[in-house]
């Protein structure tokens, strides 16, 4: 039997669009990476909470089966095509079968940095 491997709820509560710093051939930005071990596809509903404003529900994503994406957060996000505004946001997956996810920064501003958030699975 194999092992399950990933969670269907994460929550990346963190996310703050970094700067590009004063190289533009590699601008800052977040991204989430997110891992389908399973044979079949994986159907994401995506959440986005903000400090200042309404949150954004319902978003669609898919990964396909035994397939990786990554997912530039400064960049139109999902199916919808969501541009996620400057300033302090969240994103909550909630996924229809498990999967691997995180959540990473490259930030410009001090130097070359990346590093990768933490998650809360439920």
């Amino acid at each position: 039997m194999e092992k399950v491997l990933g969670y269907q709820h994460y929550m990346f509560i963190d996310g703050d669009l970094p700067g590009n710093g004063d190289d533009m051939s590699l601008p800052g930005h977040e991204a989430m990476m997110i891992t389908n071990k399973n044979t079949e596809d994986a159907h994401i509903l995506v959440n986005i909470y903000f400090e200042d404003k309404e949150p954004v529900k319902g978003l669609h994503l898919t990964i396909p089966a035994e397939r990786v994406i990554c997912i530039r957060m400064d960049l139109p996000i999902c199916d919808e095509k969501f541009q996620i505004p400057s300033g302090q946001y969240s994103v909550e997956l909630d996924s229809d079968i498990p999967v691997c996810a995180c959540f990473g920064r490259l930030d410009r501003r001090h130097n070359l940095g990346y590093y990768t958030t933490g998650y809360c699975c439920i």
